[in-house]
């Protein structure tokens, strides 16, 4: 089976885009991020038609997340259980596949601003707070994954400019310590599990040409547990829908289960 996350930057405007890529890649689920719309306009016939259930946590003009699934979807969970939070960033859900329950996380990491700003402090807290709940989730759902856009470069060779970039927001050591904290709870990084190719990004910015000289930065990841690592075939990053008209900034990342 295949599961996958895509910063879909407002699935209003880009529904037809997701339409396009499941009937050209009909993964099994698909975590978005940044659906800038609220639960009521959610387009739920249009997916039901292409074949997915859909768990969604909604938020006007901002943030916003949804699990697409060809399974059932139950134990349905928004936001991060114990801390307070206006903006809709999490969703979990259990997919009940014929190989077993698995648990995916749907997450829209904090941004951040920049470091030593108010947003850069809640970012950190929010980071300390997914960590602390995901220990608890994994102890009760062994087979899970974490998708989405994480806001996170955690290596240097996760950045177009490691060097002109350091310190800077996704690049600091702060928010790179959490990635870390999140592979020590025993959760891998799906894409390091393969040789990829040099300078492999999941993020341009619309400015400056960013996807056509490739400055970018891969900060869209699926972190697996030790239950679903030795099941990991395959996982890439399909940068053709960044060369639609009016793209996303982010393109899909897709790891295959054996």
């Amino acid at each position: 089976m295949q599961i996958a996350t895509w910063n879909i930057n407002s699935l209003t405007v880009r529904l037809p885009q997701v339409l396009d890529w499941l009937a050209a890649h009909p993964v099994d689920a698909l975590c978005l991020q940044e659906l800038k719309l609220t639960d009521d306009k959610f387009p739920h016939a249009a997916l039901e038609e292409a074949g997915y259930h859909a768990a969604v946590f909604g938020q006007k003009t901002y943030n916003g997340v949804a699990i697409l699934s060809r399974f059932p979807l139950s134990e349905v969970v928004k936001n991060i259980p114990g801390f307070e939070d206006e903006q809709a960033r999490v969703i979990a859900a259990t997919l009940a596949t014929p190989t077993g329950p698995l648990r995916l996380v749907n997450t829209y990491f904090v941004n951040g601003q920049e470091p030593g700003s108010e947003k850069f402090a809640y970012k950190l807290r929010w980071l300390q707070a997914l960590h602390d709940w995901l220990r608890s989730e994994l102890a009760a759902h062994p087979r899970l994954a974490l998708l989405g856009d994480f806001n996170v470069a955690p290596e240097d060779r996760d950045s177009y400019d490691p060097e002109g970039l350091r310190g800077s927001i996704h690049h600091t050591p702060e928010e790179r310590a959490h990635f870390q904290a999140l592979l020590d709870l025993g959760l891998s990084d799906a894409f390091r599990l393969f040789e990829q190719a040099d300078k492999s990004f999941s993020w341009w910015d619309y400015r400056m040409l960013g996807f056509q000289k490739n400055r970018g930065l891969r900060i869209d990841h699926i972190l697996v547990s030790e239950a679903l690592r030795g099941q990991v075939t395959a996982c890439s990053v399909d940068r053709a829908p960044r060369k639609n008209k009016q793209p996303s900034d982010h393109a899909p990342v897709v790891a295959t289960l054996g």
